[in-house]
């Protein structure tokens, strides 16, 4: 076989229509061979080695002619296997290239993955014992993929923050059981690019599905041991390279193509493709973890060890290892990594798991770290969506607010008031009032604007919603751990019966309690994200760790009774009414601005009243039963342009909010803030209302309910049967809302202060 000297960069294997560049990183490496796989006409793998000569700052490189795409490969890394030192380098094993485009088959959990001996793991923190079995018959392999691809006129969405919904979901999950997609591909990146899947998700109205984790991950062998698998996929191997268990084509390569065509189609729907990445650790685990990759290459250099004891990892993920932050090729890895998946494979943006791991340049979370300025600085990846769960297990972990602009943030503080302030615990209307504003609180003191935070009340770890109105504890028996698995504290409330019942009260007030939530969501400042399925009340059975459930328990179920099909519908309704009003989406927060135009009540951009129709006290926000309050959100106060630099002038909304157990009577506002209201929806399916309501009118909310109003703008240039000012201009935008055009951009005559005429 022909072997050229091939070039150091770019690392990995990449195919030019003539041959294959192969190159791989490792400074600790004495000598490096390539290992080109076969079928064995056994079925078991054969393998032709070639050293790697060439070396250019660490990097072993070669370009063999006539290799190309679908060819199975590895390395095997000759250098010291010293723990004590931090180094595990051991031919014996095949190892997948970290920059592999796709890989081929999934381990088996053989003795010969492992460094040391099942009976005596003493090689596992010493030389003593070394296992030197050969494991390419168990484990997986990279393979050399095509770049190929036609992406026709394919473009970014492009939705910004404030317009989007994200929707996250399971690419498995979701389609394994929908009945109009063939059953041969559900399950996969095809299944979801399907007709069927774009329709429910277009119909629905989100903007941006944010997909678990689809980077190559293992299949943990103590999971396989129970007959389990691991399905949330928080496990990576493989940064580069789609998993290829949700492939429907094939494994050797054919997992690209499909995972592009699913992207295509997902764009030409409008939809923004967002993946859940894991860059803080991977599936090597700890000391005693497998040798598949990172491990067996170079040790130190990738890993993040106790500095007292390097045979042992510094874990601040609770997976056994973390990378190595303040390593130039960790950092360079996942920089390359994001720009392969927003240039070539045309993703939108990221969700970076554990994220403040990322920022232990060190041993402190740093918001000043290198990763948050290579991702500042990189034109590629800083100009995509970067959403932050913003913790780890290390100290000082919890980081909620904490993140640099350019970022946006999972809001866990969103999360647990909302919760808690539904199921009724007392002193949380405060704290509410901050999370359904878009949290100033965390996010203004560092130049963020509402856009930061992305609120949420469920998502894939723990309860569904509909688990999270119907049960007190977790049922996870299912999983296989005693129940010692999971959150013991979920803050949520069954209603009064634990699990299902027949009782049509429990059942109505559970139905209700849902659409409060999704109310609550789709009605609050920043950026609402959904998980899948509580559109259609999906239900776990109370467990809230489906990590290892890769069955019916976490699946989607697409067989809905007349109560799931109501909540689809309100669901679709509450996204429409956001997407239709910008003053329920603003990109600054309430600073107390008003309208100012002249002959209109001078009122301020919100307002909170309480059941008489007057401003709230400081007495009626802290009593500790305080469970009730009116939101006056001001339509024609919204102090921000649209897109083409015009004046904003939206409905005005009421929002009379009620978590007490009893009904309440309302009591709307005087004149001033609007002579007659409508009713816009009831999470009370049941309530009655009038057509309209004057001033001052009382309305019934039922207990436990919200009920939304609104009115037209008051504004006089906007009435139906006055003119419009010859200096001004009107013209909707978008979303059918009224935009004033600025005078002041009329005329070249016009001053040019900042802001004037706005």
């Amino acid at each position: 076989m022909q072997t050229w000297p091939g070039h150091p960069y770019p690392l990995g294997a990449t195919y030019d229509g003539s041959g294959t560049n192969f190159a791989l990183f490792s400074y600790v490496a004495d000598a490096v061979e390539l290992c080109l796989v076969d079928d064995g006409e056994d079925g078991t793998p054969t393998e032709r080695r070639i050293e790697l000569t060439e070396v250019d700052a660490h990097v072993f490189h070669a370009y063999l002619p006539g290799i190309g795409p679908g060819q199975r490969y590895g390395f095997r890394v000759h250098g010291p296997y010293d723990p004590a030192n931090g180094h595990r380098c051991n031919p014996a094993k095949l190892l997948l290239d970290p920059y592999a485009r796709a890989i081929d088959g999934q381990i088996d959990g053989d003795e010969s993955l492992f460094s040391y001996r099942f009976d005596d793991p003493t090689a596992a923190i010493s030389a003593e014992g070394l296992n030197e079995d050969d494991s390419l018959p168990h484990t997986m392999t990279s393979v050399v993929t095509t770049p190929f691809f036609d992406w026709g006129h394919d473009r970014p969405p492009n939705h910004d923050y404030a317009n989007t919904v994200i929707y996250e979901a399971h690419v498995r999950g979701m389609s394994k059981l929908h009945p109009e997609i063939p059953e041969e591909i559900r399950g996969t990146y095809a299944a979801l690019g399907h007709p069927a899947m774009i329709q429910h998700l277009q119909e629905l109205g989100i903007t941006a599905i944010e997909l678990m984790p689809v980077h190559q991950f293992v299949q943990d062998p103590h999971l396989q041991e129970r007959g389990q698998r691991n399905y949330w996929g928080y496990n990576t191997i493989g940064f580069f390279a789609p998993h290829n268990e949700y492939a429907a084509y094939g494994t050797r390569g054919e997992q690209v193509q499909e995972f592009k065509g699913m992207v295509k189609a997902l764009h030409e729907a409008d939809i923004e493709v967002i993946l859940d990445v894991v860059y803080n650790h991977t599936a090597e685990g700890n000391h005693l973890g497998p040798t598949l990759s990172f491990r067996g290459i170079d040790n130190a250099a990738y890993y993040r060890l106790v500095d007292e004891d390097q045979a042992h990892y510094f874990d601040t993920t609770g997976t056994g290892n973390s990378l190595l932050m303040r390593s130039p090729n960790v950092l360079q890895l996942i920089m390359d990594s994001l720009r392969y998946w927003v240039t070539e494979m045309h993703v939108d943006g990221f969700r970076f798991d554990l994220a403040a791991t990322l920022a232990r340049q060190f041993h402190e979370v740093d918001r000043l770290s290198a990763f948050f300025d290579l991702v500042h600085q990189d034109p590629v990846v800083s100009q995509v969506k970067l959403i932050a769960e913003p913790w780890d297990l290390g100290p000082g972990g919890y980081q909620v607010g904490g993140f640099p602009p350019l970022w946006t943030e999972w809001n866990g503080a969103y999360r647990d008031t909302v919760r808690d302030f539904w199921r009724g615990e007392p002193s949380t209307l405060g704290e509410f009032a901050s999370r359904i504003t878009g949290s100033s609180d965390l996010y203004e003191h560092t130049g963020r604007t509402p856009i930061a935070s992305i609120n949420f009340v469920t998502a894939h770890d723990g309860f569904t919603l509909r688990d999270l109105v119907s049960y007190n504890e977790k049922h996870n028996e299912a999983n296989g751990e005693g129940g010692n698995d999971g959150e013991s504290h979920n803050r949520s409330w069954n209603s009064g019966v634990e699990g299902p019942t027949d009782d049509p009260e429990i059942t109505a007030l559970r139905a209700r309690q849902q659409r409060n939530f999704l109310t609550t969501l789709l009605l609050s400042q920043g950026v609402p994200m959904i998980l899948h399925g509580d559109e259609l009340g999906r239900t776990q059975g109370g467990n809230n760790n489906t990590y290892a459930q890769d069955s019916e328990i976490s699946w989607m179920s697409w067989d809905l009774d007349e109560d799931q099909r109501d909540l689809l519908e309100f669901t679709r309704s509450l996204i429409e009414l956001r997407r239709d009003h910008p003053v329920l989406r603003r990109r600054r927060f309430f600073n107390g601005s008003s309208s100012h135009t002249e002959g209109l009540p001078d009122l301020p951009d919100i307002a909170w009243l309480d059941l008489t129709g007057d401003p709230m006290d400081a007495e009626a926000w802290n009593t500790w039963y305080a469970k009730s309050v009116a939101v006056f959100i001001n339509g024609e106060a919204i102090d921000e342009p649209d897109d083409r630099g015009r004046r904003v002038v939206d409905d005005s909304f009421l929002l009379l909010i009620n978590a007490d157990a009893s009904d309440l009577t309302f009591a709307l506002p005087e004149a001033s803030y609007g002579t007659t209201w409508h009713v816009v929806l009831s999470t009370d399916r049941e309530a009655e209302h009038a057509e309209e309501y004057a001033a001052e009118a009382a309305v019934p909310v039922t207990a436990r309910s919200i009920t939304v109003l609104s009115r037209p703008p008051q504004d006089p240039l906007l009435s139906p049967d006055r003119a419009v000012a010859p200096t001004s201009s009107r013209g909707t935008n978008a979303h059918g809302t009224t935009s004033i055009e600025n005078p002041a951009s009329q005329t070249p005559e016009a001053p040019t202060t900042p802001g004037q005429g706005a």
